[in-house]
């Protein structure tokens, strides 16, 4: 078997793909890319037996073939080429692989495609459609929140709660919660949810289109499977039960603070550094018409303070958060101000966007650091 194809372009796929090799590979041919040739078209899968990425290109090719290509070594040979035709010859007795450039050949081992896992294919699979943009924010709007927490499979990864035509992202690591709801362009059949692994969905995150291009996604009790253009990916479902995240969004939350977001941001980021390090905890003392933002160290003797506007609605309270959650939130949040719904200095705060696009919602949820006497 023999094919060639632009240097550049193929390095473009292969570093797609390359997404889904693991680090310590369970079994040896894991390290390697599946090339399977099929008329003129290339298609280049990797997989660490959860999660698999498969893409494919146009090629030249004289026939048919199946080989399996160590990862490493190619994508290292391709880094150092400058942009031109090579042409990879595959010895279908002992799968020998050269790669031919106009500089000279490379010589490596290839392995028998016939012994790479077999990557799942859909099987009794219900199926939503939505752009990749939207599936891209629901990303990354709640992927900062999952827990890193192996003991609590569940919240290591982000939950889909599919309803129709809309869908809701969860993620929560039991000190913030992030739940974002999408409604705009959403097509589906089902009520269905699943909770899909965080390494997946960075995989994902990089890998689609910033078009408004569709992505299909096809869901069954063991398996996800995200397809757009020429790439797929199935990824393995973590089977858990995701607590039940409604029960901790407080309802009855009488004091209202809106502020700048940017503002807030960059205060934050000031009187974080004087935090103490192991709690990074900043005090919120509001009153009406005033924020101020403090933080102290008392093991260094260190200790900061910022005052700025906003509006409130409310009794007067004094309450602690860890800054890195707040900064993190704001961070992933868009439009100029926040509300934040508080209730008592030991209730969990609310942070919403004061201005949201047509089908979008999102809520944010952060435990406060108890007050020290």
């Amino acid at each position: 078997m023999k094919f060639s194809v632009s240097s550049s372009d193929l390095l473009k796929k292969l570093q797609l793909a390359a997404g889904a090799i693991g680090s310590n590979p369970v079994l040896p041919i894991l390290e390697d890319f599946l090339f399977t040739v099929s008329g003129n078209k290339l298609n280049i899968a990797a997989t660490d037996l959860e999660t698999s990425i498969s893409t494919s290109i146009d090629v030249r090719s004289d026939k048919d073939g199946i080989v399996a290509v160590p990862a490493k070594i190619l994508l290292d040979t391709l880094k150092q080429l400058p942009q031109q035709p090579v042409t990879i010859s595959v010895d279908d007795d002992n799968f020998g692989i050269e790669i031919t450039s106009s500089f000279g050949k490379y010589k490596l081992a290839g392995e028998n495609g016939g012994d790479f896992p077999r990557i799942p294919e859909p099987d009794s699979v219900d199926t939503l459609t939505m752009a990749a943009q939207s599936l891209n924010q629901g990303i990354s709007k709640t992927l900062f929140a999952t827990s890193t927490d192996e003991l609590r499979p569940a919240m290591t990864g982000v939950y889909f709660q599919v309803d129709f035509n809309k869908i809701t992202f969860v993620a929560t690591d039991a000190h913030k919660l992030v739940k974002y709801t999408f409604s705009e362009d959403v097509k589906s059949e089902v009520m269905s949810n699943f909770i899909v692994p965080k390494k997946a969905l960075n995989l994902l995150k990089n890998a689609l289109p910033p078009s408004n291009e569709e992505v299909v996604m096809q869901f069954n009790k063991a398996n996800a499977f995200f397809s757009f253009g020429d790439t797929h990916m199935v990824c393995r479902l973590i089977d858990a039960r995701y607590p039940d995240y409604n029960a901790v969004i407080p309802t009855e939350n009488p004091n209202m603070l809106t502020v700048s977001r940017q503002d807030f941001q960059s205060s934050l980021k000031r009187i974080s550094i004087y935090a103490n390090k192991t709690t990074n905890q900043v005090i919120l003392s509001i009153n009406d018409g005033s924020l101020t933002v403090s933080s102290q160290d008392l093991d260094f003797s260190n200790e900061a303070t910022e005052q700025m506007t906003c509006t409130y609605e409310g009794d007067p309270l004094t309450i602690g958060f860890n800054a890195k959650f707040l900064i993190e939130m704001l961070g992933v949040l868009e439009g100029d101000e926040i509300r934040m719904e508080l209730s008592t200095p030991t209730r969990a705060g609310i942070i919403i966007p004061d201005d949201m696009p047509e089908g979008e919602e999102v809520l944010m949820l952060v435990m406060p650091v108890m007050l020290s006497n």
